[in-house]
């Protein structure tokens, strides 16, 4: 089992940052990747950013390519989202996630078996 529990959410202006952590807990020597993913009411949740806990290679959606950053404290079992430039359409309920399975598309989140409650994140025009 791995508990994930997310914080940093809040509301920003258009334009502007935030940073959005991860602690992980319980067996997180299972897990392969690790990410971020995102959603709105009605929509699907969709794969923002992930990365590989051994190597750390890093995958992004297009949609944030350059503006995000994903990274991993192993030290200290945290990941973390460094989000710039945000854009209303950024707005969502933002979660961490881990997955025990090695995969081919690793922004797809019916591979991730464990995931967090969420943290919100609002971005105002």
């Amino acid at each position: 089992q791995v508990q994930l529990v997310e914080s940093g959410g809040g509301s920003v202006q258009a334009g502007g940052s935030l940073k959005l952590s991860c602690a992980a807990s319980g067996n997180t020597g299972s897990t392969y990747y690790l990410g971020w993913f995102r959603q709105t009411p009605g929509k699907e949740r969709e794969g923002v950013a992930t990365i590989s806990r051994s190597g750390g290679t890093t995958w992004y959606a297009e949609s944030v390519k350059g503006r995000f950053t994903i990274s991993q404290d192993k030290a200290k079992n945290t990941l973390y989202l460094q989000m710039n430039s945000l854009k209303p359409e950024d707005t969502a309920m933002y979660y961490c996630a881990a997955s025990v399975e090695r995969v081919i598309s690793t922004l797809t989140s019916s591979y991730y078996a464990y995931w967090g409650h969420g943290t919100q994140v609002t971005v105002s025009s």
